[in-house]
């Protein structure tokens, strides 16, 4: 059954066209205006909010957590410091690219690595495969961590208004826990739309 996600009752009624789609089990907005050149130009000239929170998340946490991680990526995951985000593929024991998406390194718990996936198709099987004989607990957290991506130009002047911190020092695929209206979110400097942005 397809349902909204944490955003859509905010977000149904700006939805005037009624133009839904299914997006891994939830209602995803193909366009909120008659014609996507409008929603193009908020990217391009000022700022744009696209709820992402279909993309599937999980949490791996563990001593272990960086050394999955390493199996299954293209790159260097030694390199994947707390703060920071990789954006990579990841393939299968013969090359072939299986997916990519983001891959977040968050700060240390109790000696712990945590690790926050995302990626566009399900991964929950294969990422405990691939943990065998390794320490660390692989979760979904898909339902439970909803996701928006701030895009364009004015991205950062609209973050800031809203949380009330600035993000200048913020660098390009970093990360950082931040609070809005009370609430506490996780910010990186990451997008797909090739100008500034926020998710």
């Amino acid at each position: 059954m397809t349902v909204g996600t944490a955003f859509h009752p905010r977000t149904a009624p700006l939805n005037a066209g009624l133009q839904w789609r299914e997006w891994s089990g939830f209602f995803a907005a193909s366009a909120y205006h008659a014609s996507h050149v409008i929603e193009v130009n908020a990217i391009r000239e000022a700022a744009a909010l696209i709820d992402v929170s279909p993309l599937f998340k999980y949490e791996l946490r563990g001593p272990d957590a960086v050394r999955l991680v390493d199996r299954l990526i293209v790159r260097d995951a030694t390199k994947l410091t707390p703060g920071r985000v990789f954006y990579t593929p990841w393939c299968d024991e013969h090359g072939k690219v299986l997916d990519d998406g983001t891959i977040h390194r968050l700060e240390d718990e109790d000696g712990a690595q945590v690790i926050r996936w995302t990626a566009a198709d399900p991964q929950i099987r294969w990422l405990r495969m691939n943990a065998h004989g390794l320490d660390v607990d692989v979760r979904e957290v898909s339902e439970s961590v909803a996701a928006v991506a701030l895009q364009g130009p004015l991205s950062r002047s609209v973050l800031e208004a809203a949380t009330g911190t600035p993000f200048a020092d913020l660098g390009y695929f970093r990360r950082r826990p931040a609070t809005l209206a009370g609430i506490p979110i996780d910010v990186s400097r990451t997008g797909y739309t090739g100008d500034l942005g926020y998710e």
